[in-house]
């Protein structure tokens, strides 16, 4: 589908796997420019995808968690670029299950500034740079939050979920306070999405093990989720603001 954004600046958090990864490459194929911002080097493989599309593209190694950091990187950005269009706010961590009366204060606190406050600042250096009461040209939001936040995720990640019912609700609010100064927020919610995170929870095969309990019995893919993620960051959702779209196979 053509959804005219060619040449627009679209900043990715996490950008350099899985669903990040597949929105980078997804909006190259659209025309735009992505720039991926994330903990880890850009992947050799994306690197070459990103060049086929014939699309300019960049790739910055941040923390979230170093707002000093975030805000150089977006006015680089600015600077490289001349502006910034949108945000796909897709970085995030999930943890090892555990119930809430084994976690530990450093997991809470690096859940919630990773998930929640990482989030709503990179949110806030995008405004500046985009809001027209800032004297931008308007832009669009994209917050990644998850089936999770709907379902608690009890004896598991209630940290992770309640951190995504944060987002939902942040989503909502910042929708409604930037939707007269050209700027459109919505909320792409995955549900079981076979990719890296799983590992990183010290469960590679849980899309596969949990299949079961989607209604349409698999796992998601990334690029699902990216389409999604895609048409929310183009004009063709135009009046669409303080949406959340599930891309959960009936969860």
């Amino acid at each position: 589908m053509d959804l005219q954004l060619r040449d627009r600046v679209i900043v990715i958090t996490g950008g350099t796997s899985g669903i990040g990864a597949a929105t980078a490459l997804a909006l190259a194929r659209e025309g735009a420019c992505p720039v991926m911002m994330g903990l880890d080097a850009l992947p050799l493989e994306l690197s070459d995808d990103l060049q086929q599309a014939g699309v300019r593209f960049s790739h910055h190694t941040v923390d979230l968690r170093d707002h000093e950091r975030v805000a150089t990187i977006v006015d680089s950005i600015v600077t490289e670029y001349g502006r910034i269009d949108g945000l796909v706010n897709n970085a995030g961590v999930l943890d090892v299950p555990a119930r809430v009366d084994t976690t530990s204060w450093e997991r809470l606190e690096r859940m919630m500034r990773i998930n929640v406050i990482g989030a709503m600042f990179c949110a806030r250096e995008a405004i500046l740079r985009m809001s027209t009461k800032h004297g931008g040209k308007g832009g669009s939001i994209v917050n990644l939050s998850s089936v999770a936040a709907r379902v608690g995720a009890p004896g598991q990640y209630v940290d992770y979920a309640a951190s995504k019912g944060a987002i939902d609700t942040f989503n909502l609010g910042l929708a409604k306070e930037v939707a007269a100064e050209g700027i459109r927020v919505n909320a792409v919610r995955p549900g079981l999405i076979d990719t890296e995170i799983h590992a990183a929870a010290g469960d590679a095969d849980r899309a596969s093990k949990a299949k079961d309990f989607v209604p349409m019995k698999r796992a998601g893919r990334a690029e699902e989720v990216a389409q999604a993620i895609a048409w929310l960051v183009s004009d063709a959702s135009s009046y669409s603001t303080g949406a959340v779209v599930d891309v959960s196979g009936g969860v």
